[in-house]
């Protein structure tokens, strides 16, 4: 047997904002790999296959990458449709090109399926478009998140060099992004929200500004975060209740 393994991106939480290909796939589905934070609701559409939890989560026991390609091979040599379930995008922090340069050296075939990553689904809940002519022409997907021996990060200039940022995987880390940027030269007062869950019934949205991030992470529930960040948003700050916190539930 040699089968095709499919990176294929859950998106941010809604199973209706799945890509077509990706419903089709997790229905033919003979085996799947997901993340943690992949709904039930999603993986119900897979009711062939074995499901098996290979998510990371930040402070919680999470299955190495090297195990995860290992077993992704092993697994196409067994089954003709393996399915790599990643939230959002496979393409944007996920780790794909890991897994793809892996399966590759070992003559297995992989194909990417697309899915709305979460700046998009934030981007959307809230109403705001991350681009606005004269006033953002840039954006940056950006996360502060750096693995053991890896290069110094860069964050921190690319999201001074962008008009709007999505900064990823940066809940836990709220007080050092506030503190990296506002030294950076970034201004305290930079409209911010928050987004967790986005896409689904339970969103939240909190609205701030980058000197009150670090106070806006302690309000969150533990679901998927978007921290966006920029001029784009003064409208939002502007609607929100007069008050340092602002909470706004979808």
């Amino acid at each position: 047997m040699s089968g095709t393994v499919y990176l294929v991106g859950a998106g941010p939480g809604a199973v209706d904002l799945l890509t077509l290909r990706a419903a089709r796939l997790l229905g033919e589905a003979e085996i799947v790999f997901h993340d943690a934070l992949v709904p039930h609701a999603i993986l119900a559409l897979a009711p062939h296959a074995a499901k098996i939890a290979v998510g990371k989560r930040c402070g919680k026991h999470s299955t190495a990458q090297r195990f995860i390609n290992k077993r992704l091979a092993d697994a196409a040599r067994k089954h003709r449709v393996v399915v790599r379930l990643k939230g959002g995008d496979p393409m944007l922090f996920a780790r794909a090109q890991e897994e793809i340069a892996y399966l590759r050296s070992h003559a297995i075939a992989v194909e990417v399926v697309p899915g709305v990553t979460a700046a998009l689904a934030a981007a959307a809940h809230l109403g705001v478009s991350l681009t606005q002519r004269g006033l953002a022409r840039s954006v940056a997907f950006v996360t502060p998140r750096m693995g053991v021996g890896e290069s110094a990060s860069t964050w921190v200039q690319t999201v001074l060099a962008a008009d709007t940022a999505a900064i990823y995987m940066g809940a836990g880390d709220a007080t050092h992004i506030a503190q990296a940027l506002v030294g950076a030269g970034k201004r305290a007062t930079t409209p911010v929200t928050v987004v967790e869950n986005a896409s689904l019934p339970e969103a939240r949205t909190l609205v701030g500004t980058l000197g009150e991030l670090p106070h806006l992470a302690t309000q969150l529930g533990g679901g998927p975060v978007l921290i966006v960040l920029g001029e784009v948003l003064r409208a939002v700050a502007s609607a929100a209740q007069p008050a340092t916190l602002r909470t706004r539930r979808a």
